[in-house]
């Protein structure tokens, strides 16, 4: 086998793991889809079994629901709008939740072997202990949320104190570089303007 198909191969396993590992299925959307089905199949049978053995229909006869499609143009125009204006929102959000795929609370990293796979909540730990040395605050005080995109680092300064902003943005800055994350983070520096007694 030649080597150029061997390398091409492993990458494409690379990818197809690292997809699997940084994106997650869209299984509660299409069991909460399938069980809303069932619960409709299920009342629509009952209310055929209630007809055909001559009972009282729970809620309205599958006749009566016929008729009722069948003379809609009578109803109210506020009541046929709104309607039709909530079964196109739930269509809509279901052809965007099944098109787009959904994400985990994760990124990549390149490293000298190749690739890994960090958590968010990792990166934010790793941040926030640089950001709070670098500005001089206590790590208590320095918090970090990392969204897909952006790497939110808030700070609290001790009362009387300042905090070297300049300094926390080019060390949190030269962090996010040295990562090397995919996709990359925009450092957002909070400082807040009340400082924490004793802290």
């Amino acid at each position: 086998m030649s080597e150029p198909s061997t390398y091409r191969r492993t990458q494409s396993t690379y990818r197809r793991i690292l997809r699997r590992e940084t994106h997650s299925p869209r299984s509660v959307l299409a069991i909460t889809v399938a069980v809303v089905l069932i619960l409709a199949l299920l009342y629509l049978g009952t209310e055929i079994v209630l007809a055909m053995i001559g009972t009282r229909a729970l809620l309205a006869a599958p006749l009566d629901m016929l008729d009722a499609l069948a003379h809609l143009d009578d109803a109210p125009d506020g009541l046929v709008v709104g309607v039709g204006v909530g079964l196109l929102l739930i269509g809509a959000l279901l052809i965007i939740g099944a098109a787009t795929p959904g994400r985990r609370g994760r990124h990549q990293m390149s490293t000298e072997r190749g690739l890994a796979v960090v958590d968010d909540e990792v990166i934010a730990s790793a941040l926030a202990r640089h950001a709070a040395h670098a500005g001089d605050v206590d790590p208590d005080n320095t918090t970090v949320s990392v969204s897909r995109r952006v790497a939110g680092v808030h700070l609290v300064p001790t009362s009387g104190t300042r905090i070297r902003r300049d300094a926390v943005i080019s060390t949190v800055a030269e962090q996010l570089e040295a990562f090397d994350l995919t996709p990359s983070l925009e450092p957002r520096i909070v400082v807040a303007e009340r400082g924490r007694v004793g802290a």
